[in-house]
């Protein structure tokens, strides 16, 4: 199927229909497609029977496939056949870094933030052998839900045909030209690259960070000196591949969305600081207060009077204690009062049923009306006890998940049958998720019983069920999701399950 043969209409794998064409380069075409499916919008690069590099391109996109970063453009698809070779992989909305410099330097924490997680990631993308190699301001995207992406793995550089040596050193001064761009508002290269200028020069040589912009820290611009400015070095080291970089920007703040605390934990003792902290205070409070002081006994020379009375009162008080002593005797001994202790069983009933947290063994997007594939390398995100990185759902066109299916969601894998006292799930500020939860002993959703409803769900939620409930599984279900970030999707930052006990 020739390029020119492919026009706006045309379904791939009877899934992928092509409406809008992006670019077009020596053969490769760039579309924004529909995923008929799962009501999605895809990336999909068609090809020419011309292209010269088919065969390496699918083969680039399929291996890309099989990396778990989110930080990484997703491969959803690659195919090559007589009728048509392509590649699908995610639609990805938001600012690029040349967005984002469209305007000047940018903040120089914000510009190694944004580094410092391309560079994390490309790490992990080099772990499995893949590479980049031609990393540009265009390839660093701050998405609409707010996370880093680095656009084209693998696949960018097979659709130019780059080919190096030194993939690690030049992935490493690829982050180091990228940070320069950040910090600086200009390219480090001999052109002009995407709208930003060349980086000015002296003696021949590209000028440092902080000779271009004022106020960029010392150690920024000895970071990316290291990286990709070798002239400059004056005799330190060069940082030769992405976990070096990585492990140079490791220090810096990242660029993260409105902070969400971590959800506290209800009669845990310690859970948090917070709860530490009231846990000393309510500790403090019950102290009994420290007894009066003892009267002043008068001084010598007192009368005779004072010493008769005093007496009196003496003789008085252990009369008292006499009396009290021996009524009290007479209460214990009675048979007709068993009830006198009644009370301590239920204390420590109550005692033994305070919540505990438990945490799940497993997590993992559950999707079983569809082709349960909701972000399923996200999942355990939820359950990381970091309240910064998060697992959401797949995007869709509408509240009602494009109207393809009921509901999708995330599955905990308790380990063992329990019973639930409540879940905590701290979802994204956007209003109008309708969330349920269910639990039962297997993970059919046939066998998962609704225990706990919520409609119009945002932030931290607490979904207690209404009965006792019982199970190994336990499912957060988003059967509405709220637009977030211009799209429709349900996000949950984290998940806290508590226990009385197990079952």
């Amino acid at each position: 199927m020739s390029t020119s043969a492919v026009e706006p209409g045309t379904r791939l794998a009877e899934r992928f229909r092509l409406e809008d064409r992006v670019s077009e380069s020596d053969g490769a075409t760039l579309w924004k497609a529909i995923d008929e499916i799962l009501a999605r919008p895809v990336a999909v690069h068609t090809f020419a029977p011309d292209f010269p590099r088919v065969h390496e391109v699918v083969t680039a996109a399929r291996a890309a496939s099989r990396l778990t970063d989110p930080r990484l453009t997703q491969v959803f698809d690659a195919a090559e056949d007589e009728k048509a070779a392509y590649v699908v992989s995610e639609w990805v909305t938001g600012e690029s870094l040349t967005d984002l410099l469209a305007s000047g330097p940018l903040e120089p924490e914000r510009a190694a933030g944004l580094v410092a997680e391309a560079a994390e990631a490309l790490a992990h993308a080099h772990e499995a052998q893949l590479y980049h190699l031609c990393l540009r301001p265009s390839h660093l995207v701050w998405t609409t839900g707010n996370t880093v992406k680095v656009l084209g793995v693998a696949v960018d550089a097979a659709l130019s045909g780059l080919t190096t040596d030194q993939p690690a050193l030049d992935d490493a001064e690829g982050l180091g030209r990228l940070l320069y761009a950040g910090l600086t508002g200009h390219w480090p290269g001999d052109e002009e690259e995407g709208g930003l200028p060349a980086a000015p020069m002296t003696d021949g040589h590209f000028c440092t960070p902080r000779q271009v912009t004022a106020g960029v820290p010392s150690y920024l611009d000895t970071v990316t000196v290291r990286a990709c400015l070798p002239e400059s070095r004056k005799g330190t080291g060069a940082l030769a591949s992405p976990a070096d970089m990585a492990e140079a920007l490791s220090g810096v703040a990242r660029p993260m969305p409105i902070p969400i605390s971590y959800p506290s934990t209800p009669a845990v003792a310690s859970a948090s600081h917070t709860e530490g902290l009231d846990l000393v205070h309510r500790q403090q409070l019950t102290v009994p207060p420290s007894p009066p002081p003892p009267p002043r006994r008068p001084s010598g020379g007192g009368s005779t009077l004072n010493r008769v009375l005093m007496t009196l009162v003496v003789l008085l008080v252990i009369a008292a204690v006499g009396v009290g002593a021996w009524t009290i005797g007479r209460s214990l001994g009675s048979p007709t009062k068993p009830e006198a202790s009644g009370s301590s069983p239920s204390a420590s009933t109550s005692a033994s049923a305070e919540a505990q947290t438990v945490k799940p063994k497993k997590a993992q997007g559950f999707d079983p009306l569809g082709d349960n594939s909701e972000k399923p390398e996200m999942a355990d995100l939820a359950i990381d006890g970091k309240p910064s990185t998060l697992w959401k759902t797949e995007r869709y066109t509408s509240a009602d998940l494009g109207n393809l299916k009921k509901g999708v969601g995330l599955l905990l894998d308790m380990g063992k049958s329990m019973q639930i006292s409540d879940v905590v799930a701290t979802l994204s500020d956007a209003p109008g998720a309708s969330v349920e939860l269910k639990v039962g002993d297997s993970p059919d959703l046939s066998s998962l019983k609704t225990v706990a409803t919520e409609k119009n769900a945002a932030g931290k939620t607490t979904l207690t069920p209404d009965q006792p409930a019982t199970g190994q599984y336990v499912l957060i279900w988003f059967t509405r999701v709220p637009m977030d970030g211009g799209e429709f999707h349900g996000t949950i930052y984290e998940v806290v399950v508590h226990s009385p006990g197990s079952a």
